[in-house]
């Protein structure tokens, strides 16, 4: 597919980018040809191809939402780099 100069420097303005000179041919080349490669599907034989509508057919499976033992404080902090009351001990981040 042909792309013009002024192709790339549309989209380059619609997509809020400032191009160099040196950039508007490579992009234009790019631009031209992933545009050929789209085009190229059109020649795919999708006419007996139904939609499909979501990926999977069937949902996947869960297991049930059963308690069961969890760390004791103990265990959680065992590794914690630094700790303070009982407490993990993090950077501030505000």
């Amino acid at each position: 597919m042909d792309v013009t100069r002024e192709d790339v420097l549309r989209c380059a303005a619609l997509a809020h980018l400032s191009l160099r000179e040196d950039e508007i041919e490579p992009m234009r080349l790019a631009m031209a040809r992933l545009l050929t490669h789209a085009a190229s599907l059109d020649e795919l034989p999708l006419a007996e191809v139904e939609p499909m509508f979501q990926a999977l057919a069937h949902p996947l499976p869960r297991r049930e939402d059963e308690p069961r033992d969890a760390f004791t404080q103990a265990e959680a902090l065992a590794n914690a780099p630094e700790q303070d009351r009982g407490h993990f001990v993090v950077p501030k981040v505000l």
